[in-house]
């Protein structure tokens, strides 16, 4: 009794696997079913775990209905993840490289649970520029008091720097104020000319808003030269899904990181432990021709529920 029902569970298991990621190719033309894409890797491992069970444990008569659903999870949910895992990113530069920059992207949470040991580990790091979503007030003050000049931008967003920042040099449409992203811009001047900088955090895909925020934010991205430009944020999109695909081509841009698992550290402000396993790579930076990555890496665990991704860049012309 034990076995069938341990067997029909493997099944179950192995069937939602299968499904869920060829239900997820759906993802090409419709954003809600792009939504599982988000969850490949949990696909992929029950795949694997269904087809090991199946191998191991079943009994012969469920055997190869198990290593059946299994090898086709596995299929299914590796499609989704490969082209992710396989698209071509040019190679970093020596860390001697010049005109180098170091800034960090990170979602702080408005209910980040040590602010000052944040803000204490971000200014240890000596980095040029900080790209921050979920900005409140104590962290907001204590990256000022560790002499970060503050940039206030949409809904919680903000660009924090050692170079004073200059203004963008373009006015947004009227039309446009109902449907921003959360976003902050920025221009610092450089040796070889100036560069600019946009941080931003867009809805969760679960909500219609996103795909609006995402064509305002491309539209905005229009107005600089592409070749200089920074675009960081929470994006709330894993590489895995369509949109972020679609979103990569449309920006002209080369995305910098690599399936960099940044989500979630925890998921309660005051919960004694922290999540053991970040579960979904959302923070992603962009950046232009004239970059060249030097090091790009996630950050230690601090008081957000995100990880911090602390990135280098040498601008080459």
């Amino acid at each position: 009794m034990v076995s069938v029902l341990s067997d029909s569970a493997a099944i179950m298991v192995g069937l939602t696997c299968l499904i869920a990621p060829l239900a997820g190719q759906g993802g090409r033309f419709s954003a809600r079913l792009d939504v599982v894409n988000h969850f490949a890797p949990l696909w992929l491992v029950g795949a694997v775990l269904s087809l090991g069970y199946g191998l191991a444990f079943a009994a012969p008569s469920a055997r190869l209905v198990l290593v059946g659903l299994g090898l086709a999870g596995v299929l299914a949910a590796a499609a989704l993840m490969a082209p992710e895992l396989m698209r071509p990113i040019r190679p970093n530069v020596s860390v001697n490289a010049p005109q180098q920059i170091k800034l960090i992207q990170f979602n702080a949470w408005d209910e980040n649970a040590d602010v000052g040991a944040t803000a204490d580990w971000v200014a240890a790091q000596q980095p040029d520029l900080v790209l921050m979503q979920e900005v409140e007030a104590p962290i907001r003050r204590a990256m000022i008091s560790r002499g970060f000049h503050y940039l206030r931008g949409m809904q919680r967003t903000a660009i924090f720097s050692r170079a004073q920042p200059t203004f963008a040099p373009f006015q947004i449409p009227q039309r446009d104020w109902a449907i921003l992203p959360s976003f902050t811009r920025a221009t610092f001047p450089s040796p070889g000319g100036a560069y600019s900088v946009v941080s931003a955090h867009l809805d969760w895909p679960t909500r219609r808003d996103q795909a609006a925020q995402m064509a305002v934010l491309a539209e905005i991205l229009d107005h600089y030269p592409t070749d200089r430009l920074i675009l960081a944020g929470d994006f709330n999109l894993t590489p895995w899904s369509f949109t972020l695909r679609r979103f990569d081509v449309r920006v002209g841009m080369e995305r910098r990181d690599r399936a960099l698992f940044s989500w979630p550290v925890r998921l309660f402000p005051k919960a004694p432990l922290s999540w053991p396993l970040a579960l979904l790579p959302i923070d992603h930076l962009y950046a232009g021709e004239a970059w060249r990555t030097v090091s790009i890496r996630r950050g230690p665990r601090l008081g957000s529920d995100h990880y911090p991704i602390v990135v280098q860049l040498a601008l080459t012309r």
